[in-house]
């Protein structure tokens, strides 16, 4: 007699940014999974039987190897490191974390912009020289908050920015009004949207259109006041363009949370440059926000198991 086959479990493989109780919620949603967790180093050899993994990178050699995997969850708002080639064309679904660090991103960047507006670095190595130097300040209410990207974390910094009395407007694909932005403006009209921001805030998806659309052209037509802050993709500036509109004045400052170059090299410029302000790509970093992405990964788990459409779902071809 021949023995019917037996039914392969759901096998989940966890690589990261996990709760301590994040195996039991899952096992509450799917009580037959076999939940793995592993280190990131040794995900490519845990992926074999997976059929859902949850991670910040997978590479095109275990995609190769998982020949069961169903979807992708990326702990990041931003997949770029998922997308690769071999992601784009296979028929495995990815969904992100879009919108988990909405919140402290938006805080990591007013407070950027209140650090540059009241010269904090220059306050900070006076107190470190025990050196009483009285400054210029500058302040925010008054001013306008220029966000490029209306998401989610664009949208919380507008209502975060509108609370200090900015004017803020917004750049994003189409001019559909928005909520907490005064002013929305499409691609075509980005240098007017520069030349009348006082601070410009970068909460973009790197995709092809994004890529390098920030270039010498568009530094220039920025206000010599203006401070430049990015904290989701730093390639989405040109970094020779950015170095030279910081060395040479032509705007006034920045804080850089994200970096075109991750880690940050040490002989990188920004670091030295008076004008700068280098955070390590920490603006979404706190617990809360793993929570959130936890969250986002069991409301799509329970989805999954009763074959409903899931959230947060990315188009592999527009990048998020």
């Amino acid at each position: 007699m021949i023995e019917a086959p037996q039914p392969v479990p759901l096998r989940i493989v966890i690589s990261g940014r996990a709760r301590p109780s994040l195996p039991r919620e899952i096992k509450e949603i799917a009580p037959e999974a076999d939940v793995v967790l592993v280190e990131e180093k040794d995900l490519d050899g845990a992926v074999d039987e997976a059929e859902i993994v949850a991670t910040v990178r997978l590479s095109s050699a275990a995609l190769q190897r998982a020949r069961r995997l169903k979807w992708v969850q990326s702990w990041a708002a931003g997949p770029n490191a998922i997308l690769h080639d071999a992601m784009r064309r296979s028929p495995v679904m990815v969904t992100s974390c879009r919108g988990n660090g909405a919140i402290p991103l938006a805080e990591h960047a007013i407070m950027l912009m209140l650090m540059l507006a009241r010269q904090a670095p220059r306050l900070m190595a006076a107190q470190s020289a025990r050196r009483w130097e009285k400054l210029n300040i500058d302040e925010l209410a008054g001013r306008t908050c220029g966000i490029i990207g209306t998401g989610y974390s664009g949208t919380d910094l507008a209502r975060k920015a509108k609370s200090f009395d900015m004017r803020v407007i917004g750049l994003r694909r189409r001019s559909l009004p928005a909520d907490h932005f005064d002013r929305v403006f499409t691609p075509e009209a980005l240098l007017d949207f520069l030349s009348q921001s006082d601070v410009v805030v970068v909460s973009a998806a790197l995709t092809d259109q994004t890529k390098g659309m920030l270039g010498e052209r568009e530094f220039r037509a920025m206000k010599p006041t203006a401070h430049y802050i990015c904290f989701s993709r730093g390639a989405i500036a040109d970094p020779g363009a950015l170095e030279r509109a910081l060395r040479e004045k032509w705007i006034a400052g920045a804080g850089l949370d994200a970096h075109a170059v991750e880690p940050l090299p040490p002989d990188s410029p920004f670091w030295s440059l008076p004008n700068v302000i280098v955070t390590p790509h920490i603006g979404a970093v706190s617990p809360q926000t793993i929570d959130r992405g936890n969250d986002i990964f069991l409301e799509n788990l329970r989805r999954y198991r009763s074959r409903q459409p899931l959230i947060n779902v990315v188009d592999k071809n527009a990048g998020y």
